[in-house]
């Protein structure tokens, strides 16, 4: 009998720059390869390392899946279930949820999401519930990225309005600041980055391949990155370059910063950050000139002044007008409104009755051990045992009897280890939904290639279901994907249908780059970019950004950096078996003058360990890391680490300046030896 093959294009919704074009090759209605498209202007035919594992791994492996509801019999974390039907799960649920609220109120139920899947109707719908639920949110982006938003949005108005990348052809330098593409956007690194026209200039702790790659490299010390930008201005203002007419007509308050960037000479500057002068003087003549691009990574506001870096970095922009033209802008993430798509419409907000109360990452585990403040936890799309702070003490809050906890996963996770029930989610292979990239300004089919293994469902048929047995009666709840979809395409300004989305994968909604704030009009009070902020000095922020660096670590500590491997994305694929193998062993790596000077050499056993926890590791020499620092990848799933632990155990939760933020790069660790 002949074999029945079709092919499905579809588009990869994880948490990367990348959103890849896919190619699911199906065989007799069973898929026989993931693969990448060759016809997507982002991966051209590629897939990176991770997804084709991972992909054609744990993905389609129904022995790795949750396939079924399952219902805790053991102690919570020692991952004892029982098999339940979808009614008995959702009707127990939604029990204890009615129960919680005639006894205590909305504001003790909470709930956790991030980006297990960025896709428009998986990743957003369920909030619906949420809103109307009253339940708080524990916003995710405090565990990733907040200080950057808060930032931007005070200099200009908004933190997800980016450049366009394909305004690079018209750029003569492109500047990446905290970023590394290598890992997190592989094929931004190997197509976009690297075929940029112009000059290459990183700005990273990291010797990285992206920073290895780079025209100009600058390995700044950990915290210091305000100080280096004012260093930068100072050679911009000194040369000539500074923009004068530009800061008069189109920004306020430069005035608050010029004896800061007089004081900053590139001399002071390298003492600071340990970025030779020369090569500080080099960049900001280049960048300087223009007209040149900016993008922001999310690693260089995971600092205790994080929030005042990003404004720093954004005064480079805004003193050489190196913004509303082509070849020119700033870059943290495109949101939904490039495309001229409400994510407001998918959220429904106007459905909360309490004004959608919202809670920090960072107080996750001090709140959650609390009886009086919580008593219900939802969490879907990711996976905080693995991602959070406080590691310790958030295992023994998820301990308690009396909070019901419901985990939604596709995966049984270090955190559905410790659910009353665990419901199993869809993959983005077996559901329709779109996605909007935040890196390129496009709109991608996510396309259904086979149907969902065992009882597995979309978050959103989950959600609708819990307000079917909540009794919640309003519409927007029980919005059927097909209406979402045909909403999201027409807002977005494509002229076609979902059926011919999926044909193309990914499209352009515009025919050429959009030109970031073209009018220089701004979204901010003033209507100009605000060096200096009313709103920030109103929240309790210097007015303007300041010349901050971090003082060097102590002689017996080091600063413990946690990146992405470019095995794993945040915690996603930890579970893969091949790509376990990959990671090999949890190492530190330490300059080989760090290690020498410490006793120890490759291979050795060792422990970083402060107040909040201990870590065993294995030291792995490289010059890539500076002195002083303690580089741990992020990302590994403790129950598969005979620890069972991962870097986060040593992250006390301390926050960043803005945003109630995380700052886990300005963790720091005693590297402990012979034990």
């Amino acid at each position: 009998m002949a074999t029945e093959r079709t092919i499905v294009k579809t588009t990869c919704p994880r948490d990367c720059y990348d959103s890849c074009g896919i190619r699911v090759i199906i065989e007799d209605g069973a898929i026989r390869q993931v693969t990448g498209d060759q016809e997507h202007f982002s991966n051209r035919g590629g897939l990176c390392g991770k997804c084709t594992l991972a992909y054609n791994g744990a993905w389609r492996d129904p022995a790795q899946r949750l396939l079924y509801p399952m219902k805790r019999v053991g102690k919570k974390g020692r991952a004892e279930f029982t098999r339940v039907s979808w009614d008995e799960a959702i009707g127990e649920t939604a029990l204890r949820l009615k129960a919680i609220l005639a006894a205590r109120s909305a504001e003790t139920i909470f709930q956790t999401h991030y980006t297990g899947t960025c896709s428009a109707i998986a990743g957003n719908f369920p909030l619906r519930f949420f809103k109307r639920l009253g339940a708080v949110e524990v916003d995710p982006d405090t565990v990733c990225n907040k200080a950057g938003h808060e930032a931007l949005k005070y200099i200009l108005g908004d933190s997800t309005i980016g450049f366009d990348p394909r305004t690079a052809k018209d750029s003569k330098c492109v500047v990446v600041w905290g970023a590394n593409p290598y890992a997190s956007a592989p094929h931004v690194h190997k197509h976009w980055l690297r075929q940029s026209p112009g000059t290459l200039i990183v700005i990273d702790p990291i010797a990285h391949e992206s920073a290895k790659a780079a025209d100009i490299f600058l390995q700044v010390r950990p915290g210091t990155d305000a100080a280096l930008a004012f260093a930068m201005l100072h050679v911009i203002q000194r040369e000539g370059l500074l923009r004068e007419d530009f800061l008069a007509a189109h920004t306020i308050g430069w005035e608050e910063v010029v004896a800061d960037v007089a004081a900053m000479t590139p001399e002071r500057g390298a003492a600071l950050t340990d970025v030779p002068a020369d090569k500080i003087r080099e960049a900001a003549l280049i960048y300087g000139r223009g007209p040149s691009l900016m993008w922001l990574g999310q690693g260089m506001q995971r600092q205790r002044m994080g929030g005042n870096a990003f404004r720093a970095s954004a005064l480079l922009c805004a003193a050489t007008a190196n913004i509303g033209k082509p070849g020119a802008g700033l870059l943290f993430l495109n949101g939904s409104a490039t495309r001229g798509v409400s994510y407001d419409y998918v959220v429904a907000p106007h459905l909360s009755r309490n004004g959608s109360p919202t809670l920090s990452h960072m107080d996750l585990a001090t709140t959650l051990a609390d009886p009086a403040r919580s008593q219900a936890l939802l969490c879907w799309n990711n996976n905080i045992v693995a991602s959070n702070p406080q590691q310790t003490q958030l295992r023994a809050a998820l301990e308690r009897e009396d909070l019901l906890h419901v985990a939604i996963d596709l995966f049984p996770t270090d955190t559905t280890d410790y659910a009353d029930f665990v419901l199993p989610a869809a993959s983005f292979l077996e559901f329709d939904d779109v996605l909007l990239p935040y890196f390129y300004n496009a709109l991608s089919a996510q396309a259904q290639a086979v149907k969902p293994m065992g009882e597995c469902l979309p978050n959103q048929e989950i959600f609708r279901r819990l307000s079917a047995a909540m009794d919640f009666s309003e519409p927007e709840l029980f919005e059927p994907d097909a209406s979402i979809i045909d909403t999201i395409i027409k807002q977005a300004g494509y002229d076609g249908t979902f059926e011919s989305l999926k044909i193309k994968g990914s499209v352009y909604p515009t025919s050429g780059p959009i030109i970031q704030f073209e009018s220089l009009e701004f979204p901010t009070p003033s209507g100009k970019i605000e060096i200096a902020s009313e709103r920030a000095a109103a929240d309790g922020h210097p007015r303007a950004p300041i010349p901050h660096a971090d003082q060097a670590t102590a002689a017996d500590k080091l600063r413990v950096l946690s990146p992405a491997s470019e095995w794993m994305l945040n915690s996603s694929y930890g579970n893969d078996r091949k790509i376990q193998r990959q990671l090999g062993k949890t190492v530190v790596m330490l300059n080989p003058r760090e290690a020498e000077a410490r006793g120890v050499g490759d291979g050795a056993s060792v422990e970083l360990a402060n107040e909040t926890g201990r870590l065993p590791l294995v030291v792995e020499t490289s010059v890539d890391v500076p002195m002083g620092v303690a580089l741990v990848h992020k990302g590994r799933w403790p129950k598969h680490d005979p620890s069972h632990a991962n870097v986060n155990i040593l992250n006390p939760g301390a926050k960043t300046d803005m945003g109630e933020s995380s700052c886990v790069h300005a963790v720091e660790a005693e590297l402990v030896v012979g034990k």
